[in-house]
């Protein structure tokens, strides 16, 4: 009889363990799921301030390209009026 009964005990512990087992995997499934979903929204905030960085970056780029092209068409016209009167002395020089 004790054997039996330390079976019933034995198999009751054993249904308590059960349960407290899958009620762990239960919780630390949430937590997981938890920690995945923050760890997304985190990437996420930060490959979209990334972009916004990214674009700021390339607008002000432009910008600064924009700039530059006016500086060389200025630089270019400022060459080829000096051509121009180079070569007028330089003609005036010749006929003289």
């Amino acid at each position: 009889m004790r054997e039996a009964g330390a079976e019933g005990v034995l198999d009751q512990a054993a249904r308590r363990l059960d349960r407290a087992l899958a009620l762990l995997e239960s919780r630390l499934g949430g937590m997981m799921s938890t920690a995945t979903a923050t760890a997304k929204a985190e990437v996420g905030g930060l490959f979209d301030n990334d972009r916004a960085q990214l674009a700021a970056d390339l607008d002000a780029a432009r910008g600064r390209e924009r700039e530059l092209q006016a500086a060389g068409q200025e630089a270019a016209q400022a060459l080829d009026r000096a051509i121009a009167e180079i070569r007028q002395a330089l003609g005036a020089r010749v006929e003289a």
